[in-house]
């Protein structure tokens, strides 16, 4: 399962990690979150060792997402060397989700 994180450990988990991180931005109430939450899982395991797969809510958590400018949810940010590498918004499948995380791994 995907590690939760919040506002007090988003730098040390991502910004600070040695592997690249997918940053889930979603919250409980979203639909289109919901329905990504089982590809989300599978990319976790699929890409355990290579890429960091995390989730932030953004109802408990608004500093970060404010921060890097999440606008609408679900949103995927991509992290390398504690820089953005790439945002992805909205559904996607898991094609799509793994061509993009496949360019960092």
């Amino acid at each position: 399962m995907a590690h939760e994180l919040t506002d007090a450990d988003f730098d040390t988990e991502v910004l600070q990690s040695d592997i690249p991180v997918l940053v889930d931005f979603w919250a409980p109430w979203c639909g289109p979150c919901k329905s990504m939450l089982p590809i989300v899982e599978e990319l976790t395991k699929e890409y355990e060792g290579k890429v960091k797969v995390v989730k932030m809510n953004v109802d408990e958590n608004t500093d970060t997402p404010g921060k890097f400018n999440v606008m609408s949810i679900p949103t995927f940010i991509i992290f390398k060397g504690g820089e953005v590498v790439n945002t992805i918004v909205g559904m996607k499948s898991k094609e799509d989700m793994k061509k993009e995380l496949n360019k960092v791994e």
